[in-house]
């Protein structure tokens, strides 16, 4: 044996014996979860076995300490697994998301709870929300809007009367590609995806394929479902929906913009605790006055609160009446987003907290 493999086979004995070390430290942890999982159990009739505030925590902490040469979003990923896998011993928690299989609801579902978890995937924004409130599944993961393409109107109506709340957030990068069963990019007829794929790949369709028609659809797992089946069409969305239906990538990386981001949010019925790394969204209405939108926020910027996002959305309840979703950094229970959503609430025709939840870390 050469020095060099001898080298080699002592760095993978250390190797071998850190991964027993590993295992050891996994399986040392899997145990505390089934005793706190029956600590709950004895406590409660009505256990959360999901702390959304504690996961969170969780994984701010490991990325922070860590040194190094893994990449924070690589150690953060380790550690969600590991979360999840402890988290099923206590109970296997049922998530619904829009589908079908292959969207990128699904992928942002998973990054948030990892893969120990049984996904229900529902045809559009509208069943998601009527599963959980439901009680069918204990959360639901639906799309609230695009860096490129702005918000998903779908998402922000179901606020206006759902009853539930806001306990987490994924921010996913998006990656588009063509798929298809034909080989060439002139044997595509027609492209269907969802809306706001079509909007993110405008200027490319445009460019490389500017006769051919597109129509949307409720998902790109349905556009792509169509494309395995009818010649001469394709699909837009990401690389598991091409293996999930069997097409073929013609063109990969499509999106107009190199930072395409797409934010989810996950519902369930549970208020989640301040964890320190939060943000609150509201959902306002004000006086059709000059001024009255000006003086119901004014108190967020006397009270120092941040405010990170405000849409506008029809009420339905009249001609050019409008509510307004607006997102602020910290927590509803923080003292200074407390007083300042209790003033706006003096001045509001509506304000509803839709939930204070954990920030999402940067991917």
């Amino acid at each position: 044996m050469s020095a060099e493999q001898g080298h080699l086979s002592k760095i993978r004995s250390q190797i071998d014996e850190i991964d027993t070390q590993l295992l050891e430290l996994i399986s040392r942890r899997a145990r505390l979860a089934q005793k706190t999982a029956q600590i709950k159990q004895a406590e409660s009739d009505k256990v959360v076995y999901y702390r959304s505030e504690r996961e969170a925590s969780i994984r701010q902490r490991v990325r922070t300490a860590n040194t190094g040469p893994l990449p924070d979003d690589d150690i953060g990923r380790i550690f969600q697994e590991i979360m999840s896998s402890c988290r099923s011993l206590e109970q296997r928690l049922k998530v619904a998301h829009l589908g079908p299989r292959g969207t990128f609801t699904e992928s942002a579902t998973e990054r948030h709870f990892g893969q120990a978890i049984d996904t229900i995937p529902l045809d559009t924004i509208d069943a998601v929300f009527r599963e959980v409130e439901s009680g069918g599944s204990s959360y639901g993961v639906v799309p609230i809007e695009n860096s490129s393409e702005g918000g998903v109107s779908h998402t922000l109506d179901m606020f206006i009367q759902s009853s539930l709340s806001i306990c987490g957030e994924v921010e996913l990068r998006i990656h588009q590609n063509l798929m298809s069963n034909e080989r060439e990019l002139s044997q595509i007829k027609k492209i269907y995806s969802h809306q706001q794929s079509l909007g993110q790949c405008r200027r490319w369709l445009e460019r490389n394929l500017p006769s051919v028609e597109t129509e949307a659809v409720e998902s790109n797992a349905q556009a792509a479902k169509i494309a395995s089946i009818k010649a001469g069409s394709a699909a837009l969305g990401g690389k598991s929906a091409a293996a999930a239906y069997g097409l073929s990538i013609l063109a990969s990386g499509i999106e107009d913009e190199p930072n395409n981001t797409t934010r989810f949010l996950v519902i369930g019925g549970e208020p989640v605790p301040p964890t320190g790394w939060d943000k609150t969204s509201l959902l306002l209405s004000s006086k059709n006055e000059p001024g009255a939108l000006f003086n119901l926020l004014e108190p967020l910027a006397r009270y120092g609160v941040s405010m990170t996002r405000i849409e506008s959305r029809p009420a339905g309840i009249g001609v050019w009446e409008y509510v307004f979703f607006v997102d602020v950094e910290g927590h509803a229970e923080e003292e200074s987003v407390a007083s300042a959503i209790k003033e706006i609430k003096q001045n509001a025709l509506l304000l509803k907290v839709l939930g204070s939840f954990p920030r999402a870390m940067s991917r």
